[in-house]
């Protein structure tokens, strides 16, 4: 007699929404929002893998943590941002936090939820998403009639750290700012910070007053532009007692128009902008200092992401004698710090590793059409947010020159406007597909190098759906065009198949 006893997993019970949002981040908050007001009664839950909504402003704890752009247009077009123009990751919480109560978001959010798979069935017209609740092991699944992924584009879990020789040898401790220990004491510590992007243009100037110094240590040298925070044409608003909604809309079309104005330049006028952002850089730390070698870049202006430095504040520390700047490469890690190409070694207790994101293509979520699995490097984008032969999905991805959550908005009212469009036809399933005038044109990388470029794009641009060379097959990264475009979107335009 077998005495062998049979294990009979329960199965699992499914939980059903019109609309399933990925992440609760900036993306996932404002599209709920739109969700909610634009299309009343649909039924639709927000899956977050954290404990509470924020995404990046939520998983970044590295010290000085803030936006490298301003709230008036990183903050949503329906919420008026009253505060300081570059804020910090404790007030843009606060405000997102805001509007998930003002508009009763919170019954929608399912927090711990790490989403493990997505299978679209043709012959349901439904995604079958299965998850995992991180705090409870519970196996969980859910359908839902389209997926909308506001999930970011990077790897919260870890950030990008380069393997270096002798890295082993290193008796101090290493930290990425993504992963930022909670428990680093860096008082009276001296302190070196690989990478010159805007993660370590923050942490230099905030880790300067108590650390004993600290150096930031480049490969190449990086734009910023500086300047007060605050924007005086909103300050001047507030002293006429002009409503805050209104200040908010104002503002943002001044900031906007002025982007578009200097993003313009930097492709016409390239050298001019390139002189005037060092020429500013200059006048802050002095004539004396080596602009030339610290703060001169060798791209245009704007092929890689430029931030702001509110306050001068990085250049303040530079001034200060408590930070500097050493331009080198790495030959390798030391026991005490490490030594450069140029022979010399900086030593250190602690190397903080600034040196970018992994990309993540749409969560690291295992996705499948009726069974076959779905590689997103096999299709080509529309618009940047949905993608051909992926029915009932639209992703939100940002911008690099202007605010991300601008195009959040834009996706948002193109997805609902979709969704009302679906209903009045009396259709389930959308999809897009290159029309019979499309049907030789060339496939590129999904963002030209050339306009812009940096690392994690590079690194990770096998993973990412092709672009084609027509507007309407590719991120534009150009704002100013989609927001005129993205409404005036014929949704009866044969690049849409419905059924």
């Amino acid at each position: 007699m077998d005495d062998a006893v049979t294990l009979i997993r329960p199965a699992v019970q499914t939980e059903h929404f019109d609309v399933l949002i990925v992440g609760a981040g900036i993306s996932g908050v404002g599209s709920a929002y739109h969700l909610a007001t634009q299309c009343p009664g649909t039924s639709f839950a927000v899956l977050e893998v954290q404990d509470g909504f924020g995404g990046t402003w939520r998983t970044h704890r590295y010290p000085g943590i803030r936006s490298d752009s301003d709230l008036h247009t990183f903050g949503y077009r329906f919420k008026p941002w009253t505060g300081v123009p570059i804020a910090t990751a404790g007030e843009i919480l606060r405000y997102m936090g805001e509007v998930i109560e003002e508009n009763g978001l919170a019954r929608h959010i399912r927090y711990r939820h790490r989403i493990r798979s997505a299978r679209w069935s043709s012959r349901d017209a439904l995604w079958t998403i299965d998850a995992t609740r991180t705090d409870t092991g519970e196996e969980l699944r859910f359908t839902a009639n389209f997926l909308w992924m506001c999930q970011g584009y990077y790897r919260h879990e870890e950030g990008y750290t380069p393997h270096w020789d002798g890295m082993e040898t290193y008796k101090g401790r290493i930290v990425h700012p993504q992963t930022w220990p909670e428990d680093l004491d860096y008082t009276g510590k001296t302190v070196l910070v690989i990478g010159s992007g805007a993660t370590a243009a923050t942490v230099v100037p905030a880790m300067a007053p108590d650390a004993a110094h600290v150096t930031m240590l480049q490969r190449s040298p990086t734009y910023f532009r500086s300047g007060r925070n605050a924007i005086e044409l909103a300050e001047q608003l507030r002293q006429l007692q002009v409503d805050e909604t209104w200040i908010h809309e104002i503002v943002r079309r001044r900031i906007l128009y002025d982007q578009a104005v200097f993003t313009q330049r930097t492709f016409e006028e390239p050298e001019t902008v390139r002189k005037e952002l060092i020429d500013a850089v200059r006048a802050l730390l002095g004539e004396e200092y080596d602009v030339e070698t610290h703060f001169t870049p060798k791209y245009r202006p704007w092929q890689q992401r430029l931030a702001f430095v509110p306050d001068g504040d990085l250049f303040q520390g530079i001034r200060s004698g408590k930070a500097s700047v050493v331009t080198d490469e790495i030959e390798r890690f030391t026991e005490k710090g490490i030594l450069l190409r140029s022979g010399n070694e900086l030593e250190a207790d602690i190397i903080v590793t600034a040196t970018g994101f992994n990309l993540c293509v749409m969560g690291d979520i295992r996705f499948a059409i009726d069974g076959k699995p779905l590689n997103f490097a096999d299709t080509v984008t529309y618009r940047g947010m949905m993608f051909t032969g992926v029915p009932n999905l639209a992703w939100v991805f940002g911008y690099f020159r202007a605010s991300w959550t601008l195009r959040a908005d834009l996706v948002a009212d193109f997805v609902c406007r979709l969704l009302h469009h679906m209903q009045e036809k009396g259709v389930r399933k959308v999809e897009v597909a290159l029309r019979p005038q499309d049907k030789d044109m060339k496939l590129l990388p999904w963002i030209d190098e050339q306009n812009f470029n940096p690392g994690y794009m590079k690194r990770g641009m096998d993973l990412l759906p092709k672009r084609g060379d027509k507007p309407e097959w590719a991120h534009t990264q150009d704002y100013w065009n989609e927001k005129d475009a993205f409404p005036a979107t014929n949704l009866d335009d044969p690049a849409f198949v419905y059924s």
